[in-house]
C-alpha cells in the first residue's frame, strides 16, 4: 500500500528571517523580519513531503495535538500527497512546534517544543504494525533528541523488519550516543546521519572509519555519512565505500532546513525506484541542493523529473 512510513518528528514551523545569528539578539529589541511564515518541519514533514514530490506513496505515523497547529499539519498533508490516516490525535499533549530563526546565509537556530510526538512510544508502534506490514519501508527520526523513546527503539525496530518491512534511521541535534545506538544497529537496514551527529556519536572524524564503527556494532545494511557541501560517503556493504559529490543549488541558498532530512528522502527514493546506490546517492544530493534555495523544508523540493536534471 505505501512505499515508506515515516515516523516521530512531526513539527509545525515558524519561519522567521533574517535574523543575525552571529551576535546576542538581547532583551527589548523590536526587531523587523520577513513576512513570518507557518509551515512543516520533522523527518515525518521534510522526508515525507519530499519523497511524495518524487513520486513516492508515503504515510505519517506520529502524534499531533488537537489544536491549530495539528489542523495545519494534517491540511498540508493531504495536499502534499502525504497520507495522514495515521497521524494520530493525542489527548493531552500539543503538537510539536519550532521556532526557527534563520540569518541572511541560510543557517538557522531552533527553538523547539516536542510536544505529542514525544508520545510515540513502544506499545504504540506494536498496536500499528499492520501499518509497516503494508509499507515497503519505514523511516524513524530522530534518533538522541528523545531519549525515552530512544530505549524503545531496539523492539521496535525488529517488530517493523518482522513485518517484512524494510528500516531506516534517521539522527538529530548532536547525534546523542553509541548507546543504545550499538544495539539498533543490527535491525536496521538503513542509516545514514550527518558528519557531525556521527563523529559525535563514534568518537571519530574520518568518515570510512565512522562507518566501521559501526560495522563493528553489527550493522549489516546500508550506511554512509552524509557531509554537506563535500557530498556523501555510502557504504552498501561491508567493505565497500562509495563517494557521492556534491550537487551545486539550482539557485541562491535561502534556508537549510531540511536538506539532510531531504537528501535521506531522495537516497530512499532511488533505492525504492530500483536505481543504483549511486544513482540513488546522486538523487539524494540533488533533492539537499533543491532543498536548500527554499524557505523553509519543503517549499524548494522538485518532482523526480526536475530533480533528475540538476544531477
Amino acid at each position: 500500500m505505501f512505499d515508506c512510513v515515516i515516523c516521530g518528528s512531526c513539527v509545525c514551523d515558524i519561519l522567521i528571517r533574517p535574523v543575525p545569528l552571529d551576535r546576542p539578539i538581547g532583551a527589548g529589541r523590536l526587531m523587523t523580519a520577513d513576512a513570518i511564515e507557518a509551515t512543516t518541519g520533522g523527518v515525518v514533514s521534510n522526508s515525507g513531503i519530499a519523497m511524495a514530490r518524487l513520486g513516492m506513496k508515503p504515510a505519517a505515523f506520529s502524534y499531533v495535538g488537537d489544536d491549530h497547529w495539528g489542523m495545519l499539519m494534517r491540511q498540508r498533508y493531504r495536499e502534499e500527497g502525504l497520507d495522514d490516516s495515521r497521524l494520530l490525535t493525542h489527548p493531552d499533549a500539543s503538537t510539536s512546534s519550532t521556532g526557527v530563526l534563520i540569518d541572511p546565509s541560510g543557517e538557522r537556530t531552533f527553538v523547539h517544543d516536542v510536544g505529542a510526538p514525544s508520545k510515540l512510544n513502544k506499545s504504540v508502534f506494536l498496536e500499528h504494525l499492520d501499518l509497516f506490514q503494508n509499507s515497503r519501508m519505514a523511516l524513524i527520526g530522530y534518533y538522541s533528541i528523545t531519549p525515552d523513546f530512544d530505549n524503545d527503539l531496539v523492539e521496535i525496530l525488529s517488530a517493523i523488519r518482522q513485518t517484512g518491512c524494510q528500516t531506516a534511521l534517521d539522527a538529530a541535534g548532536d547525534g546523542g550516543a553509541m548507546q543504545p545506538l550499538d544495539k539498533m544497529l543490527p535491525h536496521l537496514d538503513f542509516y545514514v546521519p550527518s558528519h557531525a551527529e556521527a563523529s559525535h556519536q563514534t568518537n571519530q572524524t574520518d568518515p570510512a572509519r565512522i562507518i566501521e564503527t559501526y560495522r563493528e556494532c553489527g550493522a549489516a545494511g546500508m550506511l554512509g555519512v552524509k557531509l554537506g557541501s563535500q557530498g556523501a560517503l555510502l557504504s552498501p556493504a561491508a567493505g565497500q565505500l562509495i563517494r557521492v559529490s556534491a550537487v551545486d543549488p539550482p539557485g541562491p541558498i535561502v534556508d537549510t532546513t531540511g536538506a539532510g532530512d531531504s537528501f535521506y528522502a531522495g537516497l530512499l527514493t532511488g533505492l525504492l525506484r530500483q536505481m543504483s546506490v549511486e544513482e540513488s546517492g546522486r538523487l539524494a544530493a540533488a533533492a539537499g541542493a533543491c532543498c536548500v534555495t527554499g524557505l523553509g523544508a519543503s517549499a524548494a523540493i522538485r518532482n523526480f523529473e526536475e530533480t533528475m536534471a540538476i544531477v
